[in-house]
């Protein structure tokens, strides 16, 4: 698991297993967000699986898959209320961590400058500078 720290309170990163979990709850995670749709690898755990383990560790878990159909406001609304929800740092995870990056990024549009949204992204690995026109509103 290749963690990246987008902020304080948020880290992204490709898919995970549901023995990562207790490595997750260790790190003073106590919400999982799942971007990744069932059934994009044959190799990927289900969702379900993860969310169990999330559960039987006591951490707060969100599906908000981001699939072919792409990005809808209902998402980027999921994800900030997820944000919002949650009493610590969140880790959001999907294939790579970009879609991850992108939900995170457009749910901060008008919460924070959107330079400094590209920034943080930047910092992380993820290039989300084709997304200022939406981060600026």
């Amino acid at each position: 698991m290749d963690l990246k720290r987008i902020n304080e309170r948020v880290s992204v990163s490709g898919q995970i297993q549901p023995e990562d979990i207790p490595a997750l709850k260790a790190a003073g995670f106590t919400t999982i967000i799942n971007n990744r749709p069932d059934g994009e690898s044959p190799d990927q755990p289900a969702g379900a699986e993860i969310e169990a383990a999330a559960k039987a560790a006591g951490l707060s878990y969100h599906a908000i898959p981001l699939g072919r159909e792409g990005v809808s406001a209902e998402m980027v609304e999921q994800t900030k209320a997820a944000l919002a929800q949650s009493s610590g740092p969140v880790f959001a995870f999907c294939r790579s961590g970009t879609r991850s990056t992108t939900l995170w990024a457009l749910s901060q549009a008008g919460e924070q400058d959107a330079g400094e949204i590209i920034s943080q992204a930047a910092e992380a690995g993820y290039d989300m500078s084709h997304l200022a026109g939406h981060l600026s509103r």
